[in-house]
């Protein structure tokens, strides 16, 4: 275990040490107030790629000099495009190739999705979420079960947790699914909660629902590129994410999609059919049948984003160099300094908070909520005037995230810093 010190030259001869450092010379620093900002919000607007540009000017070259020819003409044929992206993506999540696809956007996915997953009966038709979850999750289980003809307000049980404290237990969780057993269709959770960083314990939530009769998912919007996940071994039915934040791919930026092997050679399981994922030996026969390409892919429904795949791409070959493992290992260590040097400022600054993100590193990704009990907002406002940028949530949280790809521990000392000399 790492020996911290809230020193300049312990921060400085950590970022010497560190093997993935040259990695932040691969993307753009945002420029606050004249200076070079230290950037804290991967979690919401990952960092733009230097070699972003290059990525989508091939596209846009093999269009103009191909025009509909590029979809088998391009260096990169646009027919086939979504391959490009499959093995990497799958080593992000931990998945067989065949399980993942690239496609769409989040919570178009996760309807999609859940077309396929929350299949309800008279007798089965609960949705399990934690409480407090991302409003489009909250927004899609609840129109779901609208459309079904279900009240959410009794299909979807929340879960809250104890008086007194920040996030679930996983006792818990599985005591409410194992409650629920004889009503429960779905459990459809965020791998890692977008308020509290949280990480749930997703293998043991899969096998429980298993067990309750019920399908398992997740939304790995805050999961995906921040924390390791074994969705193939852990036997998940289906995950969705974005592309935006932890995996660095742009505003809007295309989404990815999990669908466990066992479901996804399943010709027969009810979704919504378009072309796309149509078997690709015989899309350009035109027959009037639909019959789904093997595995996630099967639920495609229109052609590739070319330019935002592109976008992907440029990210997806960085963390294939940088290594998942490595990125991992200074994911804890970056963290865990964050963790020190907040905890370190609570005795000696005029400011009142907590970190409620657990403090078992297994229980989270790089994301540290504070809970700032006076002047949140204004210590904020103060960190945003100084070139910090971090992220507000409403109503007293403060989201501070070290990104291993290309935040320092300098980064985190010099917030210390700039904390310490909040005026209050």
């Amino acid at each position: 275990m790492t020996a911290y010190q809230f020193t300049e030259e312990f921060a400085r001869e950590m970022d010497a040490q560190d093997v993935l450092a040259s990695f932040r010379d691969e993307f753009h620093i945002p420029h606050i107030h004249g200076k070079e900002s230290i950037y804290l919000t991967g979690n919401s607007l990952g960092l733009l790629p230097k070699t972003a540009r290059s990525h989508v000017e091939q596209e846009f070259l093999d269009w103009q000099n191909f025009g509909v020819e590029g979809h088998t003409d391009a260096k990169n044929p646009w027919l086939y495009y979504h391959h490009f992206l499959s093995k990497q993506a799958a080593s992000i999540v931990g998945a067989l190739e065949k399980e993942v696809v690239v496609m769409n956007n989040l919570t178009a996915n996760l309807h999609l999705m859940m077309v396929s997953f929350y299949r309800p009966t008279s007798e089965r038709y609960k949705i399990i979420i934690e409480g407090g979850a991302f409003p489009s999750d909250q927004y899609a289980v609840d129109s779901q079960a609208k459309f079904h003809g279900y009240d959410p307000k009794s299909a979807i049980i929340e879960l809250k947790p104890r008086e007194g404290e920040h996030t679930l237990r996983t006792e818990d969780i599985l005591a409410t699914i194992a409650s629920n057993k004889d009503s429960l269709a779905l459990v459809m959770l965020g791998g890692v909660n977008y308020y509290t960083g949280q990480a749930y314990e997703m293998e043991k939530i899969t096998q429980a629902a298993h067990a309750a009769g019920a399908f398992c998912g997740f939304d790995l919007a805050h999961g995906a590129g921040n924390y390791p996940v074994k969705l193939h071994d852990w036997d998940v039915d289906f995950a969705v994410w974005c592309s935006y934040k932890y995996l660095n791919s742009g505003p809007g930026g295309t989404s990815g999609v999990f669908v466990h092997e066992k479901h996804g050679n399943n010709p027969d399981i009810p979704r919504f059919a378009g072309w796309w994922g149509h078997n690709e030996k015989e899309r350009f026969l035109m027959k009037r049948d639909f019959m789904p390409t093997e595995g996630a892919q099967g639920w495609q429904l229109s052609n590739a984003q070319i330019f935002p795949m592109a976008i992907h791409k440029a990210s997806l070959d960085i963390f294939e160099r940088a290594g998942f493992d490595r990125l991992r290992a200074k994911s804890i260590t970056l963290t865990g300094y964050l963790e020190f040097v907040l905890n370190s400022l609570t005795a000696s600054s005029n400011l009142d908070f907590e970190v409620i993100t657990p403090n078992d590193p297994e229980q989270r990704g790089c994301q540290l909520s504070v809970l700032v009990k006076s002047q949140g907002k204004a210590l904020y406002d103060y960190l945003k005037a100084q070139s910090i940028i971090v992220d507000w949530r409403e109503p007293n949280v403060i989201r501070m995230a070290p990104v291993p790809l290309y935040n320092r521990y300098l980064d985190i000392y010099e917030l210390g810093k700039t904390i310490q000399g909040f005026p209050g």
